[in-house]
């Protein structure tokens, strides 16, 4: 239940900007949850998370005079982002103790049929439409990195208003959200070093990957034999397997036959680049779990690699793939 302003001591906030009206202030925030939760999501990559953060940012405006406030969109944003970055923050110094909790007990693709880490349906709705990829990658980056992309280069906020957020001068913050941008992308920025391979990927290599996917989401045989060359082989990570399961399996039959009992899974899989080339990531709550490096010849996939060892997973160059 969202805390409510009973317009009693302090000089309370004024819905109209002139002091008093705590419904009509509250209208305000309504109209602007939507874009604030948006935000937020991109910030933080959980969506229980970036509830929390609206959450939080609604408490600190029934706190707060905001009379004077002209703009009271971008106050909000600015309340928002610094809740936020707290919370990466935060994250950011417990991730040594959350490596490893976990990153390969979560069998989203794999074999052996577990169901992953819960991920409601709205949430699945919503980094689908953000991208699996795009949450892969923020998620290797700093906070101030991440506050500083999302704010610029999602929703246009100039620089001289995300400095004073990150506590970095409108130079520093530009030179911020341009990293994060050449992470994104997979290019290194002027004068560094190259992060991982580069270059165009074949066009209709995206849609082979987008056709496996929605097979495997699906479930249906007839769509993955479509999909998959005849003598296909899949290659998957040992230790994923339960025993006395092989490592390779080879022919498309045998292949989709496994794919499609993993398709109630592959809702949290999304198209992205590794090391370069086309790939799916599979990534609940923007984390990533698994990712199947695919080899894709003649329109069909040649073989897939899935690959869950964290170790290995932590030196894959994950990218966004165009559109």
């Amino acid at each position: 239940m969202r805390e409510r302003y009973d317009g009693t001591g302090g000089g309370g906030p004024g819905g109209d900007g002139s002091g008093g009206d705590g419904d009509a202030l509250a209208a305000r925030f309504e109209e602007q949850r939507g874009s604030l939760r948006a935000a937020a999501y991109r910030m933080l990559g959980s969506l229980s998370e970036a509830d929390d953060a609206v959450q939080e940012t609604w408490i600190r405006l029934a706190r707060t005079d905001v009379s004077g406030v002209r703009n009271l969109a971008a106050w909000l944003r600015t309340v928002l982002s610094r809740v936020c970055l707290d919370l990466l923050r935060a994250r950011a110094a417990r991730r040594e103790e959350l490596t490893g909790a976990g990153a390969a007990d979560e069998e989203a693709w794999g074999g052996r049929g577990g169901e992953s880490a819960d991920e409601p349906e709205d949430e699945a709705v919503l980094a689908d439409a953000v991208g699996r990829a795009l949450l892969v990658v923020l998620d290797t980056l700093g906070p101030e990195e991440r506050v500083a992309f999302v704010l610029h280069d999602t929703f246009a906020v100039p620089f001289d208003e995300i400095a004073p957020l990150v506590d970095r001068s409108p130079v520093a913050a530009k030179k911020l959200a341009s990293r994060a941008r050449h992470r994104v992308r997979g290019t290194s920025a002027p004068g560094a070093a190259p992060e991982g391979p580069a270059g165009p990927v074949p066009g209709g290599h995206r849609q082979v990957v987008d056709a496996f996917l929605a097979a495997a989401r699906t479930g249906d045989l007839d769509a993955l034999l479509g999909v998959l060359a005849p003598d296909v082989v899949r290659r998957a990570d040992p230790a994923l397997l339960p025993s006395g399961r092989t490592a390779v399996l080879r022919g498309a039959r045998a292949v989709a036959e496994e794919t499609r009992l993993l398709a109630r899974n592959a809702r949290f899989a999304g198209p992205a680049l590794v090391d370069g080339a086309p790939a799916l990531v599979v990534a609940p709550h923007g984390r990533l779990r698994l990712a199947l490096r695919l080899t894709i010849e003649g329109g069909r996939v040649a073989a897939y690699e899935v690959i869950a060892d964290p170790a290995r997973l932590a030196r894959l160059v994950v990218t966004v793939p165009e559109p």
